[in-house]
């Protein structure tokens, strides 16, 4: 809800209030944003009697205060106000000061898509909007703000427009997309950074006098520095204490800003980079900023992402796929990397029908020349000797088998050794007559130009329509360098990244269009694009390269402070794991991968018996719990990042009572009917025989069957501790050992409780004891290193027995 009155403007979703003021020096007075609250301006209204020493005073007229020490709506240079601003201009007579003062505001229902820009959206129309225009005093330039208010999401987002009606070229040096002003407090300020195969590392920073920027130079949202950001009180946990969300619907260069001021004031902005940004604007030209989105919780972590979660899977994923069951899949890059054809791809995908999997991938090399990653990027024809009957052919005998079938691209990317390259070298991002640094052995293909933009669209739809395909993984390699672009002028090469994004939207906004069924996957070197402007268009996204479950646990923590697993494409993949060399045990690699959109990356064909019999099983049983896991509320409890809270002992030091060994998901169907448990450890603690698990999300009065997987366990992985129990000594690895191993299985734990939903929460579930040297049978817990367990909770309308 939106009101309006005495110039005092009040947002309210269902559990949140933001307020905002027109002050007497027609400047945006930020009030308040928390909890819900009555709309007022006395008590919020920040009092000023006089100035503080050694700042600029606004004008004669209001001598009481300077912008400094004000809590502001937007911000711009030059008139006392020092602290990060909103917007910076450089007019035509090269000055840079601009002061913009409120003229009129309009309000109304829906939401109309912004020109160049993707956004969130609104089905049903209700959406409230509330549009604020300001006028710089000097110039004429407009600046207008722009709130949408997502109720039951309490989700409230904001864009910028700058409009030039100066009369003469305006140079915008910056434009961001939200500004918040928050009083003095004990504030922590949450970034998630990386690299690649280790995305998504949560960083939490005291915030103190000074500033701390989270931002990206690599062309895309970047693997280093993901766009969604958290504010929270210092004692703030997974569930209790006041946290703000923030993120941007934006898949190029972005900055967000944490600034404690002189005054102890907190100041967070969230836009473009304005790093070597610079947009000229003819008179009557204007400019997009991408929509930011904020949201609010009084009771923890889980609560506001629980917030981003509904906002994203309601009002960013859009299309066939937005509440469709994903299918499970094989991808045949770890299996084959580059070395594909017919017959082995036919032979992979035939095991996957056997195991259950439902849609067959054929990644990488399946092009022109494509043996490596040196050549043939861009030449998007069928290998006629990997692929006799092309990719109709393929297709084909995939579906006859039974499953879907998906390709892989990479459309934005060329090999200088392509015949794509050789026709048009000045296709590319790179500075003519200078050396270029390479990226992955290829160049950027330069999406500012119109021109590039029509062939990606018409080449992808031409390859997109000559097969029956259902999945298409659109992968981009690289990060830019060299930011240069042959069709613009030498003195706008500041607009270059920015065109670059707004030219890929087009080709994504486009080929969507033409393919609705096609079920698209982002894919950046893992997660070097993992935004919500690339799931305005692909409504998954691959998370990261590292496959490795106990990286992945980390990694998957990490995007669900501010994605829902729906959107987090997770593979099984083989060990030694091909990223870290690290072994793990299937049935751990599955558990983490389920919690996300459930994929399988190893070679089918070369599988054991009994791992071919267990990935069988993990299908069946994914299959039956995956609309809770792919659509279901999703609760973190103890994580290996502690949470923030650090460990007096050192970061790798593991303690009996250590919390940061464990970490613990749980996801709950939408009526609190079903739900999935997940606790993954570390490292084995001697002599440690308790454990427990806490789920959360139950309905308190219904009761539940509480259960696990009932697994059998390799003789083999207990060592020669066999012979405790052999009548004959057993020699390790020995004919002997191999011939007891093949028919003897030990029973794993059971776990079979019937209890109130309050009970399971609130005092936890004490688990069967692990092994601790002391014994083993099937009430001992079998929880070794990186070991893993999946629980299960259904509604019981009576007791469950074995």
């Amino acid at each position: 809800m939106i009101t309006v009155e005495n110039q005092l403007f009040s947002l309210h979703t269902r559990h949140t209030s933001y307020l905002f003021r027109v002050m007497e020096t027609g400047h945006l007075e930020h009030l308040y944003y928390g909890r819900k609250i009555h709309p007022a301006i006395d008590g919020l209204m920040e009092q000023h009697a006089f100035a503080p020493g050694n700042t600029n005073i606004y004008d004669s007229e209001h001598l009481q205060f300077s912008l400094e020490d004000a809590c502001l709506e937007m911000s711009s240079f030059g008139k006392g106000d020092i602290r990060e601003p909103f917007v910076e201009l450089t007019l035509s007579d090269g000055s840079e000061t601009s002061d913009f003062l409120f003229e009129k505001f309009e309000q109304g229902t829906g939401k109309e898509e912004f020109e160049t820009l993707p956004g969130s959206y609104d089905e049903s129309g209700e959406v409230e909007w509330l549009g604020v225009t300001l006028r710089d005093k000097n110039s004429g330039v407009i600046l207008e703000l722009h709130y949408y208010v997502y109720e039951d999401c309490d989700v409230i987002t904001r864009s910028a427009k700058l409009i030039n009606e100066s009369g003469d070229v305006v140079k915008l040096n910056r434009l961001m997309s939200l500004q918040l002003d928050l009083e003095p407090s004990d504030y922590v300020f949450t970034t998630f950074h990386g690299a690649w195969a280790r995305e998504m590392g949560r960083t939490d920073v005291r915030l103190v006098p000074g500033k701390y920027v989270n931002a990206s130079y690599t062309g895309t949202s970047s693997s280093r520095d993901n766009p969604f950001v958290m504010l929270g009180k210092e004692h703030t946990t997974e569930d209790a204490g006041e946290c703000f969300g923030f993120n941007l619907i934006y898949s190029g260069n972005h900055y967000e800003a944490a600034e404690v001021g002189s005054f102890g004031k907190v100041r967070i902005v969230s836009g473009i980079n304005p790093q070597s940004f610079c947009f000229t604007l003819e008179s009557g030209e204007s400019f997009e900023a991408p929509e930011a989105v904020m949201t609010y919780a009084s009771d923890g972590y889980n609560a506001m992402s629980q917030n981003m979660h509904r906002f994203v899977r309601e009002h960013i994923v859009r299309g066939t796929w937005k509440k469709k069951e994903r299918p499970v899949l094989l991808n045949s890059w770890e299996a084959a990397y580059f070395d594909i054809n017919e017959r082995k791809l036919l032979s992979l995908a035939k095991a996957g029908k056997e195991a259950g999997i439902e849609l067959f991938v054929m990644d990488d090399g399946w092009f022109a020349k494509r043996d490596n990653d040196t050549r043939s990027l861009g030449d998007w024809q069928p290998n006629p000797k990997k692929l006799p009957g092309g990719l109709k052919g393929i297709a084909d005998k995939i579906r006859a088998i039974g499953m879907d079938f998906g390709i892989w691209v990479e459309p934005e990317m060329v090999n200088v050794d392509s015949d794509l390259y050789r026709s048009h070298p000045d296709w590319v991002i790179e500075i003519p007559g200078k050396a270029h640094s390479e990226g992955r052995n290829q160049r950027i293909l330069d999406l500012t130009r119109k021109d590039v933009q029509d062939h990606i669209i018409e080449e992808m739809g031409r390859v997109f329509s000559s097969a029956d395909i259902s999945y298409v993984k659109w992968d981009m390699n690289r990060t830019f360098s060299d930011y240069f672009s042959q069709s613009i002028r030498p003195e706008r090469q500041g607009e270059v990244a920015h065109r670059y994004v707004m030219g890929l939207y087009r080709c994504m906004r486009e080929l969507t269009k033409r393919f609705p069924d096609i079920l698209f996957e982002g894919c950046a070197a893992g997660g070097n694009r993992f935004d919500l402007g690339m799931l305005c268009y692909f409504p998954q996204i691959w998370a990261s390269d590292d496959t490795d479950a106990l990286c992945r646990a980390e990694i998957q923590t990490g995007y669900s402070y501010g994605y829902p697993m729906s959107v987090i494409s997770a593979h099984v993949s083989g060990c030694p794991n091909h990223q870290t060399l690290r072994t793990t045990p299937l049935e751990t690699r599955f558990a983490v991968a389920a919690f996300g959109l459930l994929g399988y990356e190893c070679n089918f064909c070369d599988l054991k018996k009994e791992e071919s019999e267990a990935i069988k099983a993990q299908i069946i049983l994914y299959k039956k719990w995956r609309s809770v896991l792919q659509q279901g509320i999703f609760y973190r409890g103890r994580s290996f990042t502690g949470n923030g809270r650090g460990n007096a002992f050192g970061k790798n030091s593991v303690l009996w009572n250590d919390d940061s060994n464990v970490t613990e998901w749980t996801c709950v169907s939408p009526d609190q009917s079903k739900a999935v448990g997940f606790v993954m450890q570390k490292l084995v603690v001697p002599n440690t025989q308790f454990g427990y698990y806490k789920p959360q999300g139950l309905c308190e009065e219904k009761k539940y069957h509480f259960y696990n997987r009932s697994l059998k366990y390799n003789v083999k992985e207990f060592g020669d501790l066999v012979n405790t129990v052999s009548p004959i000594h057993i020699r390790q690895d020995s004919i002997a050992h191999n011939l007891v191993a093949k028919f003897v299985k030990m029973d794993g734990e059971k776990e079979n409780i019937t209890a109130y939903g309050d009970t399971l929460m609130y005092g936890g579930v004490k688990l069967k004891q692990a092994f601790s040297g002391n014994g083993y049978n099937e009430n001992v817990r079998y929880f070794q290193d990186f070991g893993a367990r999946m629980y299960f909770m259904e509604e019981a309308f009576e007791d469950h027995t074995l």
